[in-house]
């Protein structure tokens, strides 16, 4: 054997010993070299006539379930994942079929410093027969499950695989597809688990991997709807931003003749429990979804329904309570939108540069208006997301929709409009501060500041 300049460093001892154990550890045949003393008059290492094994030689994940203890899977799990802490579950299994693997996975206990890092590599190590191949396997595990620890061992991959050859083989697909399926069943088996201390797994699981595997709703469609079952999100029906209702959950919950599931979003939980939106929602007693993590928007552009109730934004489009409503009060809201025609006619000619329609809305009750946004654009909180990070968004003009019971706007539907009247200062007052309460900025404040310091003034006159 001849080594290149500069690499005297694979011949010492420890350094051999370390690829040995790195690649060949669990190779089932001893490997074998001359053991090393420290010499003390020649200030080196001696060899001496005398062999130590220097791998394994027996892989833990090929072991029968049975023979191997708790302990033993958490030390193993340390090993692989350089994790303090052991697991919080695991799963083992040997597949065999058309294509044979034995896979040994770990969720971990909380979620590592580059979890956001979607170009970050996996944690699954490859082999193929018990030869270590490769550290950092990406092609195993979809990036939506990143946070997954382990091995997986291959009885049909040639020792000689690259990554490219990864990407392009059938053998890989298929323990991928069979190893997403696994890690699907493991958390189901928590979530759905009698057991309190298993339930309490999944809430630390989701605690520390939920947003993460929100998005495995856009980008795994086939296990769409078992994604679906494991979310866990904040509810009006809790009076905490604990994100612990599942869909099942709330729909177990829905209210008779309620036909569709309802949900806010918002920047944080604060500015969604207090959304204006809500307000009708809580008259009646209707639970509400809320919405407040990054992901949330664009994994709603794929979650549409839910066991077949319509997934619904109550900030978006025309409210329909559907049979929530009776046929009184349907009747009873025509008439008022009738009575208030003109002054919905005479507002929207104010904010011709603001807003995109004005109209008659029965969805508050205490607030005296609101923004929407029109059924097929953007939510308002999705465009103040897309720019924070520097992007653009489409422009498009909210619609603002007021309440006929308030007492401010009752008394704009007769105020003067004549030059020189306060019915435009009114009315830009009026979706300034529905601008404001939804979390969104003023494109004018000083505007809205000289409008209401004016009405005061007036006021006080």
């Amino acid at each position: 054997m001849h080594l290149r300049e500069g690499e005297d460093e694979l011949l010492s001892g420890w350094k051999i010993k370390s690829i040995i154990r790195k690649y060949s550890d669990h190779i089932s045949l001893p490997i074998k070299m001359q053991k090393e003393e420290w010499d003390e008059e020649k200030k080196e290492m001696a060899l001496k006539d005398e062999l130590e094994t220097i791998n394994q030689a027996s892989a833990l994940w090929a072991r029968n379930k049975s023979d191997i203890t708790p302990e033993q899977y958490d030390e193993f799990y340390k090993h692989v994942s350089h994790d303090f802490q052991a697991p919080l579950t695991h799963t083992h299994n040997r597949v065999e079929g058309r294509s044979e693997y034995t896979q040994l996975l770990y969720v971990p206990s909380r979620a590592p410093f580059d979890m956001w890092d979607r170009n970050k590599r996996g944690g699954i190590k490859l082999y193929v027969k018990r030869v270590f191949i490769m550290d950092d396997a990406e092609q195993l595990m979809p990036t939506y499950l990143r946070f997954i620890k382990g091995v997986i061992d291959s009885s049909d991959l040639p020792l000689n695989v690259s990554r490219e050859i990864l990407q392009e083989s059938r053998d890989v697909k298929v323990i991928r597809d069979g190893s997403t399926k696994r890690v699907l069943s493991m958390l189901e088996e928590l979530a759905n688990s009698e057991d309190q201390a298993q339930k309490d797994k999944y809430t630390t699981f989701w605690k520390e991997f939920g947003q993460v595997l929100k998005e495995g709703i856009g980008e795994d469609a086939a296990n769409k709807d078992r994604l679906a079952k494991l979310l866990r999100l904040a509810s009006t029906h809790n009076d905490d931003d604990a994100q612990n209702v599942g869909l099942a959950d709330y729909v177990a919950r829905m209210k008779e003749g309620q036909e569709k599931i309802y949900y806010v979003t918002a920047d944080s939980y604060v500015a969604a429990k207090n959304s204006p939106h809500l307000e009708i929602f809580r008259k009646k007693g209707v639970e509400v979804l809320l919405m407040t993590d990054r992901v949330d928007e664009w994994m709603l552009s794929f979650l549409t329904e839910f066991e077949g109730k319509e997934l619904v934004s109550v900030a978006k489009g025309g409210l329909d309570l559907g049979k929530l409503e009776d046929e009184a009060e349907k009747k009873e809201h025509e008439e008022t939108e009738t009575s208030y025609k003109e002054l919905v006619a005479k507002m929207k000619e104010v904010l011709a540069d603001k807003a995109k329609e004005v109209r008659v809305t029965f969805r508050l009750t205490d607030s005296p208006a609101c923004l929407v946004a029109d059924e097929h654009e953007m939510s308002g909180n999705l465009v103040r997301m897309l720019k924070a990070a520097g992007q653009s968004a489409p422009e498009s003009k909210p619609i603002l929709e007021i309440n006929p019971d308030h007492p401010l706007v009752q008394r704009l539907k007769y105020e003067d409009t004549a030059p020189g009247s306060k019915f435009a200062d009114w009315t830009h007052i009026l979706f300034d501060q529905a601008m404001l309460a939804e979390g969104g900025s003023l494109v004018n404040p000083a505007d809205f500041v000289k409008r209401v310091n004016g009405m005061l003034l007036a006021m006080a006159a």
